[in-house]
């Protein structure tokens, strides 16, 4: 039997969906989901599996001009998926512009690899509007197939799922077959800790923050969780605390009830928060919190 395997990179704009079709797509809450932009940092893999089938879906962060160290790692991300790409999956939302990134949209229409562009949100715009953005993408990505998706209710999710099947390379699978991620639980520990951040906290508070788990310990029945939430200035580490400690303890709370789910099994975990200077533009610190 003929077997299909790739890369399925998913790039665009900040804020225009690509991780919840991500997770849609996987079928697993992979990528952590709020509505404040740059919530993915990293290059998240999901991989979906079946009897003649791989597909490594890659999340990334969303494309923007780095103001900050941290934020050319994290574009660093999004451009190395363009050049391992098998299918690229661009996304774009019905309030997106292609002149928002246009350097990054023409670097995208000129990659070799399938392209599939989705308009995402199409739940919250008329058909008559849908029709005329369809115009508009054909004409600025003409060799794209455009696939109108809404991601959070799933509509065109099984559609998108199919096309990409039928533009996978025959090719033996890249990973074991019950591999669901290349990221170690730690990972999803710190992501589920940064979303309660950035769902708690205002302005530059939750981009100002690192988390780092510096003890994970499974027993029979629980696990044993230590982290370390790192932000740049003493004044953010009092806000992130809260008077009496009530803010970090309900982050604490509402992160683990989502690592109890995540895992399925109960959870003791102990939140920490220390002062790291300016570690957003130091290469080693970026380096230590696996920004290479």
């Amino acid at each position: 039997m003929m077997h299909k395997s790739g890369f399925v990179n998913i790039v665009g704009n900040p804020n225009v969906g690509k991780s919840t079709l991500m997770n849609a797509l996987v079928g697993e809450r992979i990528s952590i989901i709020t509505s404040k932009a740059q919530t993915t940092r990293h290059r998240i893999l999901g991989i979906v599996n079946g009897d003649d089938f791989q597909i490594v879906y890659s999340d990334t962060p969303g494309v923007l001009k780095p103001n900050y160290r941290l934020q050319e790692s994290m574009l660093k991300f999004s451009t190395s998926a363009l050049s391992d790409a098998d299918v690229l999956i661009y996304v774009t939302d019905v309030f997106d512009l292609y002149e928002k990134n246009k350097d990054f949209a023409e670097k995208v229409s000129l990659n070799s690899a399938p392209l599939l562009l989705i308009i995402n949100k199409i739940d919250l715009i008329d058909e008559a509007k849908l029709v005329e953005m369809v115009e508009k993408w054909k004409e600025a990505m003409p060799r794209a197939e455009i696939i109108p998706v809404s991601a959070i209710n799933k509509f065109n999710v099984e559609y998108l799922f199919k096309r990409i099947k039928d533009l996978l390379p025959e090719s033996p699978p890249f990973f074991e077959k019950d591999q669901l991620t290349d990221k170690p639980a730690r990972f999803f520990v710190t992501e589920i800790i940064r979303e309660k951040i950035l769902m708690n906290y205002d302005k530059e508070i939750p981009y100002s923050v690192e988390v780092v788990v510096e003890q994970f310990k499974e027993e029979e029945k629980l696990i044993r969780i230590n982290a370390v939430i790192y932000v740049e200035r003493d004044s953010q580490k009092g806000i992130i605390i809260g008077h009496g400690g009530k803010s970090l303890k309900k982050v604490g709370t509402e992160s683990r009830k989502d690592i109890e789910a995540f895992f399925d099994k109960k959870v003791f975990l102990e939140v920490f928060v220390k002062v790291e200077k300016d570690w957003r533009n130091r290469d080693n610190k970026l380096r230590g919190f696996g920004y290479n």
